[in-house]
């Protein structure tokens, strides 16, 4: 844990100092799970997710510590995308650790069964103590200082282009849809903020089907800047049609070192127009080095790691920087 914090304060002052407060972004690494903390400039904050439960609480540990590191009290918004262990199961033991001003989430999850029942019946009181906001596809999570816009939820998609986009999708008539997806992946939660020309796009675990729904026949997202790769990089999800046309110039993967990181979303990611580079929670052990970012773009290379995460800092220039806690290793991508 000592190592661990260390590695938060250093990637929490390794950042240049400018006139007007960034947006800052923590990957936190909870091993194939989602766990994303947003802090605006106005200091709201943003948890995507909370990992796994279990572990000896590894996953809300580490978010708490990241939290803290970064000087946040509270989560004053808690998104659930849907209702997957990797990404719900970590809600109790978190909120047990640090307040939780309001929940997100889509409304009652599409799954049945005892673990899928039992899942939504640990996430529920905690969910009953704080605020509760179900959104859909237009609606905005109110933070301070952010455009945080929702693109998808529960199976539906934004009806119209969002300012800016629109443009016809050549790769629509060159995709396949595959069976439908009847699972809570397909109910993710989908959001894109924006911080002045800054763009960030997270769809959580979004398969692909309803991946092309938002981006055919025409792109309603628009470019971004940064893609969070969709479904940790599992080939159930990161269709051509919708990564390529939004044309990121950064991909993060929360991959674990045996989930996600496939070599088909890389793949697609790796011939994507004007693509720099792609950064990685973990190295992606069955893929082998070809399929893999460089060492210095992955939090984790090893197997059995130390929880290091990725950090992002924005401008609202749209400039951003992008640290790794294990090295330090940090690019800026100037604002275009």
């Amino acid at each position: 844990m000592r190592t661990h914090l260390l590695a938060l304060l250093f990637l929490l002052t390794s950042f240049p100092l400018h006139a007007a407060e960034p947006l800052q972004v923590y990957f936190i690494d909870v091993e194939g799970g989602q766990a994303t903390l947003i802090v605006s400039p106005s200091g709201q904050s943003l948890l995507v997710d909370a990992g796994w439960p279990g572990f000896n609480d590894r996953d809300a540990d580490r978010i708490v510590a990241t939290a803290r590191a970064a000087g946040v009290k509270q989560i004053d918004y808690l998104l659930v995308t849907h209702y997957h262990l990797d990404h719900v199961g970590g809600v109790p033991p978190l909120a047990a650790k640090i307040p939780v001003v309001t929940y997100v989430d889509h409304g009652p999850s599409v799954e049945g069964g005892k673990d899928a029942d039992d899942l939504v019946a640990a996430y529920r009181p905690w969910r009953d103590k704080g605020k509760h906001l179900v959104v859909k596809p237009g609606d905005k999570i109110p933070i301070k200082g952010l455009n945080v816009e929702v693109v998808s939820a529960a199976g539906k998609m934004i009806p119209k282009p969002l300012r800016g986009a629109g443009a016809a999708n050549p790769l629509c008539a060159t995709t396949k849809l595959r069976e439908p997806d009847p699972s809570e992946n397909a109910q993710s939660i989908g959001i894109l903020i924006k911080f002045g020309k800054f763009r960030l796009i997270d769809l959580a675990d979004l398969t692909w089907n309803k991946e092309y729904e938002l981006a055919c026949p025409v792109n309603r997202v628009g470019k971004v800047d940064v893609y969070v790769v969709t479904h940790h990089g599992m080939n159930l999800s990161g269709s051509p049609a919708i990564v390529q046309v939004m044309a990121p110039r950064v991909a993060i993967m929360d991959n674990g070192a045996h989930k996600g990181g496939s070599p088909e979303a890389r793949q697609t990611m790796h011939t994507s127009p004007g693509l720099e580079d792609i950064w990685q929670l973990h190295y992606a052990v069955k893929t082998g080095q070809q399929n893999n970012a460089p060492e210095q773009f992955i939090a984790n290379p090893e197997e059995n790691c130390q929880g290091y995460g990725l950090t992002l800092s924005a401008s609202a220039d749209g400039a951003f920087i992008v640290t790794n806690a294990r090295n330090g290793y940090s690019i800026k991508y100037p604002a275009k």
